[in-house]
């Protein structure tokens, strides 16, 4: 329920603040600490997983834990505003 109600909320106070409004949402989970249960219930979409390789970690060579990535659609032509 928590989650439904960030991604109703979400847009309208992020065009508040912001001025422009969010079309996707995506996490990280964790996946040796988390399995993402909650989002998949909440009909979030797993696109896949990490590397663990982080943002400044070495190349090639796993310096955080590997995370799933998900996602959730905000807007259904999320990926025509996201492709322009």
């Amino acid at each position: 329920m928590l989650l439904a109600m960030a991604a109703k909320n979400l847009p309208q106070h992020w065009q508040e603040v912001y001025g422009y409004r969010p079309v996707l949402l995506e996490t990280f989970v964790e996946t040796p600490r988390f399995r993402g249960t909650c989002y998949h219930a909440a009909n979030w979409l797993r696109l896949g997983q990490t590397k663990g390789r982080g943002k400044l970690g070495p190349a090639g060579k796993q310096s955080v834990p590997i995370k799933d990535l998900w996602v959730y659609p905000l807007d259904r032509r999320f990926r025509e505003t996201l492709t322009r």
